[in-house]
């Protein structure tokens, strides 16, 4: 039996154990595409340092664990252009979701939110569609 899902596991632990104590010690969701999107539009204010210190962090541990690990293979795709045109579609998505899988999806389903939940199941039914259409009918990833 395969043993990856347990990397699925604790990294799910992980997220969420992070999004509990930025509630705990912030009174604010973790939301990742809202921190960015404060920082892009100004709206920050006195939480610009705290929230480019959680940014930092986000980035910087994968590159720092990377010797631990050596070479991870994620199964994304060589095309840089598809990868591009995801990263934008994701972005449009959270724009238009007023928020992202670590909104939504970890914090706001565990607090029973309703526009969290509903936002979540759009989500992952996009999601779906999108893996039928460019990998199996398209044949793009």
């Amino acid at each position: 039996m395969e043993q990856d899902w347990i990397w699925g596991l604790i990294g799910g632990l992980l997220i969420g154990s992070g999004g509990a104590v930025y509630l705990l010690f912030n009174g604010r969701i973790m939301g990742a595409s809202g921190i960015v999107g404060s920082l892009v539009d100004g709206s920050a204010g006195g939480l610009k340092w705290e929230r480019l210190v959680f940014l930092a962090g986000v980035v910087l541990l994968p590159v720092l664990l990377m010797p631990a690990y050596g070479t991870v293979d994620t199964h994304i795709t060589d095309n840089t252009a598809v990868l591009v045109a995801a990263g934008l579609l994701v972005g449009l998505g959270t724009r238009l979701a007023n928020g992202c899988t670590s909104g939504h999806g970890v914090c706001g389903m565990s607090r029973l939110s309703v526009r969290g939940i509903v936002a979540t199941a759009c989500y992952i039914l996009a999601g779906g569609v999108g893996v039928v259409l460019f990998r199996h009918i398209l044949g793009v990833i």
